[in-house]
């Protein structure tokens, strides 16, 4: 007796990239991926190209990267590309020490985080207006 192996068939082929380790906490990245999800991916580059954060150019570049793995492992279209998820996650925190007053040590921690940004290829453009 054999288990039958379950096929899972995903309409929509999911791109994804990862990038670990970058130098900022989760906190700071989340309200910057949360802004570019559903959107289409040359807005979101455009918004991140214009952003003051420091962080904005890491994003982008993993969202490039996403891009590329869709092209050339998908064959998808560029212009049809949509950001369907993006988060982030903790990873390791560096802990350092500064001297203060008194022989005392303050604790400094300099956390890391891995940001995750999977795309899809959007078939049908809804279209936003009456029905007619």
């Amino acid at each position: 007796m054999s288990k039958k192996k379950k096929i899972i068939e995903n309409k929509d082929k999911l791109v994804k990239s990862i990038n670990n380790n970058i130098r900022s906490s989760t906190r700071k990245l989340n309200p910057m991926l949360k802004a570019i999800v559903g959107k289409k991916v040359d807005i979101a580059i455009r918004n991140l190209d214009f952003s003051d954060k420091r962080i904005s150019h890491d994003i982008k570049k993993t969202i490039s990267s996403a891009v590329a793995n869709a092209e050339n492992n998908f064959q998808y279209d560029i212009d049809k590309l949509v950001v369907k998820e993006a988060y982030c996650g903790k990873k390791v925190v560096m802990k350092r020490f500064r001297p203060r007053a008194k022989g005392r040590a303050a604790p400094i921690l300099k956390p890391y985080s891995s940001i995750t940004i999977i795309l899809s290829e959007t078939t049908k453009m809804e279209s936003h207006g009456t029905k007619s």
